[in-house]
């Protein structure tokens, strides 16, 4: 493992003036796997997508096995044996496996396919790593976790030899993430090199041989990852201070139920059944963590939750009083705040100024206005409040939404919906998409929520997330409550019902 496959020295990429990369060395060793860490924005995926071909860089070198290369675009990169799987799949759904593999490919048979002669070979390589992936299945017809391997499989077949993973196991269950982690290993004793971007504390400590950290942009350590390497000195490492990762369990007892979902029944988009029969109790004092694979029902609870999607059948009761399908400024009366799942599309008006995202659901509050008119005084006083209670980083109230980054824009949405002093709060993937340092302070707003009396319903595809925050567990599956667990419970547990498994022991029913 002492051969150098990949060597980047000096790499730095600038866009709009500010580098994303600044003058970063990177090194990838023959049969090892790789983690890349850092923030979000912290320049990782723009440093592989310069490995990849597809930046190039305003300065720095590449060395491929030693001989320097000039990579200028993914066909170049292939070619010298390298891959890459990116975050959001790049597959066609209504194609079968070996025809997404053959698309921009030359047959080997001229104007003729070479369907049969490609199958096989992809059933070789299926088998050698014990994928499981049946050439002749329809895209649309896989799951996250078989989509993902068809993307590897592909690159395996394309002779790629190093490999890179970006955020690979952010939409897979843990045992997904379990066998996933076995074909790694596989690869790696096979000979391939990977890299692994990430930002899951605990993967890395479990799947890598290495780690390099990057933070703004530069390279701030690399550490070989034995015994002595914790998910605290990476953090450390990462945010630049410590970080915390066990919250205080709750030292008062949940009150009486606050929200009451019985057979809740409602269907999506396309007017097929999303919920069925789905019913949940949610106490004040108390935060329920919904776990689940995305896609499973969890947005349209949501938006049934706050007036955004109409009820088919069941009922939803606050303090025992019915409140189904209602407006949703009805429920903004009711005192129902929502951290909704995008919060460019429903959780902001991008294009207003700060000042105005914090008071569009307080049109009608008395304390913002002068007479009958809205002070703009009061207004900016309450942005300064807001800004200095959140941590806010914006040059004033009168910046655009757009222009703050991700955790800062979620630090804003967090001040309107937690000011209002919540009596229920549905936080849907609260943290997606948010660093390490952002994702510990909106999961400390959120149990200071529930501390209050808030009644919190947390949506989650981090599992991590769901063990950190959550009194109870619940699991939802196509749709319907596979059932409840309690606060620590294991991870395989949870991704059993996740796949719509049943447990032979514990959990509620």
């Amino acid at each position: 493992m002492d051969n150098l496959v990949v060597e980047m020295k000096g790499i730095t990429k600038v866009f709009g003036g500010v580098a994303a990369n600044d003058r970063v060395d990177f090194a990838l060793r023959e049969r090892s796997i790789h983690g890349l860490l850092g923030e979000n924005g912290a320049g990782k995926t723009t440093l592989m997508n310069v490995l990849y071909g597809l930046y190039r860089p305003e300065e720095g070198e590449i060395f491929i096995n030693g001989r320097k290369a000039h990579i200028n675009s993914p066909l170049e990169a292939i070619g010298l044996g390298i891959g890459m799987v990116h975050q959001h799949f790049m597959l066609c759904r209504p194609l079968t496996v070996v025809e997404n593999v053959m698309l921009g490919k030359r047959s080997r048979r001229g104007i003729l396919l070479d369907t049969k002669e490609t199958a096989s070979e992809l059933s070789a390589l299926s088998e050698k790593y014990h994928m499981g992936v049946d050439p002749y299945s329809r895209v649309w017809q896989l799951s996250i976790g078989e989509q993902q391997r068809v993307e590897i499989l592909t690159q395996l077949y394309m002779g790629c030899d190093i490999l890179i993973l970006d955020e690979p196991t952010a939409v897979l269950t843990p045992q997904e993430t379990e066998e996933f982690f076995r074909t790694l290993r596989r690869m790696r004793d096979d000979g391939k090199s990977i890299i692994l971007i990430t930002h899951k504390l605990e993967e890395i400590i479990s799947i890598v041989d290495e780690v390099t950290v990057l933070r703004d942009g530069k390279m701030i350590g690399h550490r070989v990852v034995g015994g002595d390497v914790s998910t605290s000195d990476l953090s450390r490492m990462m945010v630049g201070r410590d970080v915390l990762f066990d919250f205080p369990e709750p030292d008062t007892q949940p009150g009486e139920v606050k929200l009451s979902l019985k057979g809740i029944f409602a269907k999506n988009d396309k007017g097929v059944d999303a919920l069925s029969d789905f019913s949940l109790d949610i106490r004040r004092g108390e935060v329920v963590g919904l776990a689940g694979v995305d896609g499973n029902g969890q947005k349209e609870l949501c938006e049934v939750l706050t007036g955004m999607r109409r009820v088919t059948s069941g009922s939803i009761q606050l303090d025992g009083k019915d409140i189904t399908n209602r407006e949703p400024a009805f429920y903004i009366g009711q005192k129902i705040s929502h951290i909704p799942e995008d919060r460019h599309s429903t959780g902001l008006a991008i294009n207003w100024s700060l000042e105005k995202n914090l008071i569009v659901k307080r049109l009608e509050d008395r304390s913002l206005k002068r007479g009958p008119i809205i002070s703009t005084r009061k207004i900016r006083e309450n942005w300064e409040r807001a800004r200095s209670s959140y941590q806010i980083k914006a040059n004033g109230g009168s910046d655009r939404a757009r222009a703050l980054s991700g955790g800062n824009q979620q630090k804003v949405i967090l001040a309107r919906e937690l000011e209002s002093e919540p009596e229920v709060l549905i936080a849907n993937q609260p943290t997606r998409g948010l660093d390490v340092g952002a994702s510990e302070y909106v999961r400390s707003k959120i149990l200071q929520a529930r501390k209050k009396g808030t009644a919190v319903l947390v949506v989650s595809a981090d599992l991590e997330e769901i063990l950190q925050v959550s009194d109870r567990i619940a699991v939802i599956y196509d749709g319907r409550l596979m059932g409840i667990l309690p606060r620590g419970a294991s991870t395989m547990d949870i991704g059993t019902l996740m796949m719509g498994g049943k447990l032979e022991k514990g959990g509620e029913r």
